[in-house]
């Protein structure tokens, strides 16, 4: 049954994925074919040129979370020793960011990570490591929960800021009887907070999304927030094992990683 899982999942990437390049991530563990998404060019650009620059030959995936990501690249990893806590490391390449809602955190996504807002405002990626999403399914009731996590206080500072001024001047007109006065101003309202709502970064999961999250899992939490600009084609297997691995208390794998890339088209 998970053969048959992984073979019908590889069919979606490849019919989904039909992009330009490909990248084989050999590992002690097995091997994971990575398509790059041809509309994230800045990531796909600077990724083709590291691996074959050979930037990522000997790092490891040094962080590894259960049911959520294995996270590797990083060039304090190579040669590091046994219980060594490894962080971002001192060749980070940051760019822009590509955020898109067409490429989200599904199972077998490749991503690029980033340092948190406070030290990263503009949230630049640091293409120098990656991530692959391993993550979890969700019921639809929790996707929904996650949409009026975001939404909800997003409607209440709209409400507040266009609504809330004109309460007592809607109130008036109403009991003044003056509707063509009173029903102007609420199309006015409401056009306005209709507008600033939809540029506002609102949540709202696709079907796509929806039936990726639902029966294949992933990490949606974490979209429109880290790029996405790649996918697992092959290998989701070699993924899940990784993921299953036992860790210390660093999440770096008891038993090392080790990564070679090569450019494969």
């Amino acid at each position: 049954m998970k053969i048959f899982f992984c073979f019908i999942l590889s069919l979606v990437a490849l019919s989904t994925f039909a992009q330009t390049h490909h990248v084989l991530i050999k590992t002690s563990m097995g091997n994971m074919k990575v398509v790059l998404f041809d509309d994230t060019p800045k990531h796909r650009d600077e990724f083709l040129r590291l691996v074959r620059a050979r930037h990522y030959d000997g790092t490891l995936f040094y962080r590894v979370v259960r049911n959520f990501v294995i996270q590797g690249g990083s060039s304090d990893s190579r040669n590091a020793a046994p219980g060594t806590r490894i962080g971002y490391g001192e060749e980070a390449i940051n760019i822009d960011s590509e955020f898109t809602k067409k490429h989200f955190h599904q199972l077998g996504a490749l991503c690029a990570p980033r340092q948190p807002d406070k030290v990263n405002m503009l949230k630049f990626s640091d293409i120098s490591q990656f991530y692959i999403v391993r993550g979890k399914t969700y019921a639809d009731s929790i996707l929904d929960k996650m949409e009026m996590a975001v939404n909800v206080p997003i409607k209440n500072k709209l409400k507040k800021t266009y609504y809330l001024p004109h309460k007592e001047e809607l109130a008036q007109l109403k009991a003044e009887g003056k509707a063509k006065e009173y029903n102007k101003l609420v199309t006015e309202i409401k056009d306005r907070m209709d507008y600033e709502y939809r540029i506002s970064g609102y949540k709202k999961f696709t079907d796509e999304q929806r039936e990726a999250y639902t029966k294949r899992g992933g990490t949606p939490d974490l979209d429109e927030e880290y790029t996405v600009f790649g996918q697992v084609v092959e290998g989701i297997d070699v993924l899940i094992k990784i993921n299953n691995m036992k860790v210390d208390k660093n999440d770096r794998p008891m038993t090392d990683v080790r990564m070679t890339l090569e450019v494969i088209d």
